[in-house]
């Protein structure tokens, strides 16, 4: 695999926050899968810890020559791939955390890959862009509550942990980042059709402005309740369980 070199990644130099970072993870599995290992600031504490059973993945062929030559004991765990095309079923039979500095230009999809994997990742441990991870955790009713917040927030408990400042990366990015964690819960299915659920969800935050009743004027709705009230709102206003509910009265 060629090395990428325009994901944005941008790697961290201090130990502190890194420390910070591994210390966040709270659930009592083993099994961590790194995403953007770079040049192994999380890496090694993760080695570092013997109850852990970790692997690590990076797109940049670089950065994986770097990493082997320094954890030769783990050659076997560090694999040049990209996350988002990976099978990480290949790594792990039982479920797994993820934890990673993830590239700035592909976290919203490694997000949406995550999703994919929902009932085998219980928790995630993650610096992103700032504004990104604000909007992830934030409520309805804020400005910032997106696509992401929504489908996210469906099936995990968001925590928006702590700032990390740009000076404390090489490169430094132009903006802040944000941790975030992410904790699984109870809900292993939706009451609805999942795949319309996220069909709606985006639908309706790509015409945000608009009322759901205009927003979402193409799907067609039966009668089995009145819809009235949560159509003359605008997208940012709905909970997830305001998004079932509207779902559950579209005829497929």
């Amino acid at each position: 695999m060629k090395p990428k070199k325009s994901l944005g990644q941008h790697f961290l130099k201090d130990e502190n926050i890194a420390r910070k970072i591994i210390d966040s993870l709270t659930g009592n599995y083993s099994n961590i899968l790194e995403i953007g290992s770079g040049k192994g600031v999380l890496t090694k504490y993760l080695i570092n810890d013997k109850n852990l059973n970790p692997f690590f993945i990076e797109t940049d062929s670089n950065s994986v020559d770097f990493l082997k030559n320094e954890f030769p004991g783990y050659k076997n765990r560090i694999i040049l791939a990209d996350f988002l095309k990976y099978d990480v079923n290949q790594l792990f039979s039982e479920p797994f955390a993820i934890i990673g500095n993830f590239p700035y230009n592909i976290s919203s999809q490694i997000f949406f890959k995550i999703l994919k994997y929902k009932n085998n990742i219980p928790e995630v441990v993650c610096m992103i862009q700032k504004e990104v991870a604000e909007r992830i955790a934030s409520p309805p009713g804020n400005k910032k509550y997106g696509i992401l917040s929504v489908l996210l927030q469906a099936f995990y408990e968001i925590e928006y942990l702590f700032t990390v400042s740009e000076n404390v990366f090489i490169p430094p990015p132009k903006v802040k980042s944000g941790v975030i964690r992410l904790n699984r819960n109870s809900t292993y299915q939706l009451d609805c059709d999942e795949k319309l659920f996220f069909n709606v969800v985006k639908t309706a935050f790509n015409q945000r402005r608009k009322t759901l009743r205009n927003a979402l004027k193409f799907f067609n709705f039966d009668k089995k309740e009145s819809l009235t009230e949560l159509l003359s709102k605008r997208a940012e206003q709905l909970g997830v369980e305001d998004f079932v509910r509207i779902t559950n009265n579209i005829s497929v």
